[in-house]
């Protein structure tokens, strides 16, 4: 007991004290970060009609959607590349590097000429955009995650990772927002021919904000104490993936996080596609319900990565997976029934909505600390980078453009939910004999490094 009371004692001397600063600094950047992604993906809709051939509605429709999950495809290369640079050089300036890039990608795409003016290359421009954000986005996140993680104590590590998974759905409620606000200013016809282009160019101003807040980060203290040690790896690529333990531990996270994954984007980012193209909603619409249904359902990231301190990482994620395959399907079938144009029951829509979401806090509230205890301090940008991002990038961002094409083909509900209902079975099984419990995992001893 006197051993372990002087272990906590060390530890909360290394904690810096600024903790909290760094913790809301760090969601806030990922906040702008996951709006520049995902303000692509509110806007699908009009994108498919500006960058593609207007002919075939439903075809250029589903070119934005493969456009969106291509952006999420190329994610585990950002990872690869930046998560080595992350363990190699530093979190602080990988991070930095990740903002410009994804700032720069977003940007620009307000400023492409439409299929219109310059016909095929308006969609390969688009196309190219879309890469840039999935490589920075897919050398970001990790890195939050990790930079997070190492700033605070073993003890609460769920609960205050757990305000830093907040920053996605946020950045989807940004990007509402900024489509509300501009949608309602000019008007439905305005928006539609040209200020559509104003959310993309607000990300110009957004870089400078975040690029303050980081700037004035300093270095996590877990990786300046490995570097002072002189225990950085080497070769954090080789490490990680052809060392047998390490690969055995990325398998494994990368199933826990492709579940995760699944869910996550099946929960609230279908939504959105689902009320577009299923229930036929405008664009105000539809925001208006998910982003409001976002907000009171995102708390709960925080609450079950806080329960996760208390009982566990698995029993919370494992949790998550069964809900959301066994109700899945009716409520959606309730989504669809109280969204039909001309009779919109919005307090039933949202609280669905929120019910969704409170799914993603049971998956995605605790994930952030699993996964930084998973793996050791020398390796663990890349490490942690990798099967998220796969997870994520692959599992997750598959969603749309599986479940909106099985509906498009089928115009079954039932055919759509297949896959995000087959892939958290098919995790939460594996999950229950290969995930591990880490909340007792320590990353702050000697054998971080």
């Amino acid at each position: 007991m006197a051993q372990m009371a002087m272990g906590q004692t060390a530890q909360t001397a290394r904690v810096p004290q600024n903790f909290r600063t760094v913790i809301t600094a760090a969601a806030a950047g990922n906040v702008i970060e996951w709006y520049d992604f995902y303000i692509f993906g509110s806007l699908a809709t009009i994108l498919s009609v500006k960058f593609f051939d207007k002919s075939n509605a439903i075809a250029a429709l589903l070119s934005t959607i493969a456009l969106f999950t291509a952006g999420f495809l190329v994610r585990p290369l950002g990872a690869f590349v930046f998560g080595w640079m992350g363990d190699r050089v530093g979190r602080k300036y990988t991070f930095i590097l990740t903002l410009v890039g994804m700032a720069l990608g977003t940007g620009a795409i307000g400023l492409i000429p439409t299929f219109e003016q310059i016909g095929l290359s308006a969609a390969i421009i688009l196309f190219c955009l879309r890469m840039l954000q999935g490589l920075c986005l897919g050398g970001s996140y990790g890195g939050a995650i990790t930079y997070v993680a190492e700033h605070v104590s073993d003890e609460h590590r769920g609960y205050y990772t757990g305000w830093l998974q907040t920053s996605p759905t946020l950045g989807i409620v940004l990007s509402l927002v900024v489509i509300i606000v501009t949608r309602s200013y000019f008007g439905e016809t305005a928006f539609n021919d040209w200020a559509w282009r104003i959310p993309f160019l607000f990300s110009f101003l957004l870089v400078f904000v975040t690029l303050y807040m980081r700037a004035n980060f300093e270095e996590s203290p877990v990786y300046a104490e490995i570097k002072a040690k002189g225990k950085t790896s080497r070769n954090p690529w080789r490490e990680a993936f052809l060392n047998p333990v390490n690969l055995k531990y990325v398998v494994i996270a990368t199933i826990v996080v492709l579940g995760e994954g699944v869910v996550w984007y099946s929960s609230q980012f279908w939504a959105l596609f689902y009320l577009q193209t299923v229930s036929k909603l405008d664009t105000l619409t539809t925001s208006w319900i998910v982003g409001i249904g976002l907000v009171i359902g995102t708390p709960s990231l925080v609450l079950f990565g806080w329960l996760s301190d208390k009982i566990g990482r698995k029993p919370v994620i494992l949790g998550g997976f069964f809900l959301a395959a066994v109700t899945y399907y009716p409520l959606y079938t309730w989504l669809g029934a109280v969204t039909q144009p001309g009779h919109i029951n919005y307090p039933i829509a949202i609280f669905i909505v929120a019910i969704l979401v409170c799914y993603v806090g049971m998956v995605y509230g605790p994930i952030g600390a699993f996964l930084a205890e998973f793996f050791p301090g020398r390796i663990r940008y890349t490490a942690v980078s990798m099967p998220y991002m796969i997870g994520n990038g692959w599992g997750g961002g598959l969603v749309p453009f599986i479940t909106t094409a099985a509906y498009t083909a089928t115009g079954s509900l039932a055919y759509a939910l297949i896959y995000p209902i087959a892939v958290p079975v098919v995790c939460l099984v594996l999950s229950l004999f290969l995930m591990p419990e880490t909340r007792h995992m320590k990353i702050w001893g000697d054998t971080a490094a």
